[in-house]
């Protein structure tokens, strides 16, 4: 088997498997319902993966959607404080409504969490980065004098990603399916500007 054609069937199995996850959900998702979901035998999941845990992890790492580099490319030079926190809330939103389904059901999984958390630490990653991120974003719009001297660009970064979290978290109870994120953005930030902006 040449190298892409072993590339495409790893990546088969992990499309499938992050959509049977977010259909099901972790704990229910079953290596079989995967296979088949993927046109495959389910002994050909076990020739890229080790186990089901090690393919989870996998889904977790490279199949959720990411937000961190929005942050990471922030520019002070560019665009307005406001703008700016706009586009990172209205990615973390998205983020956060599109890998619920997934992450939550990690907390049901210990072996998987454990695996997980162990593949976070070797790789230097982890939920917190964003905030690390944005905190360092907003630090340097604080030395730049576009939001208040007094601000704590760590409680504001907590602050913006945790009302993004909430959001989403609430919107899983909604009867809508689809996230308002660029609505919801606009609104949590229009609500802060007044206490950031000096």
């Amino acid at each position: 088997m040449s190298r892409e054609s072993a590339l495409s069937t790893r990546d088969r199995i992990l499309d499938a498997a992050a959509a049977v996850m977010r259909e099901r959900g972790m704990a229910h998702a079953t290596t079989k319902e995967i296979a088949k979901a993927a046109g495959l035998s389910e002994a050909a999941l076990y020739k890229h993966f080790t186990d089901k845990t090690e393919l989870f992890v996998r889904v977790l790492a490279e199949r959720l959607p990411r937000f961190l580099p929005t942050i990471e490319t922030l520019d002070v030079e560019a665009g307005t404080v406001v703008d700016n926190l706009r586009t990172v809330a209205e990615a973390a939103i998205t983020f956060y409504a599109d890998s619920f389904p997934i992450s939550v059901s990690i907390f049901a999984e210990p072996k998987v969490l454990h695996a997980h958390r162990a593949a976070l630490r070797r790789t230097g990653a982890g939920p917190h980065k964003a905030n690390e991120a944005l905190a360092e974003y907003l630090a340097a719009e604080k030395e730049r004098g576009r939001i208040h001297a007094d601000a704590d660009p760590s409680s504001l970064a907590a602050l913006v990603l945790g009302a993004c979290f909430q959001h989403a978290f609430l919107h899983q109870f909604a009867d809508d399916e689809q996230v308002d994120a660029a609505g919801a953005a606009d609104r949590l930030i229009t609500a802060l500007a007044p206490a950031l902006l000096p």
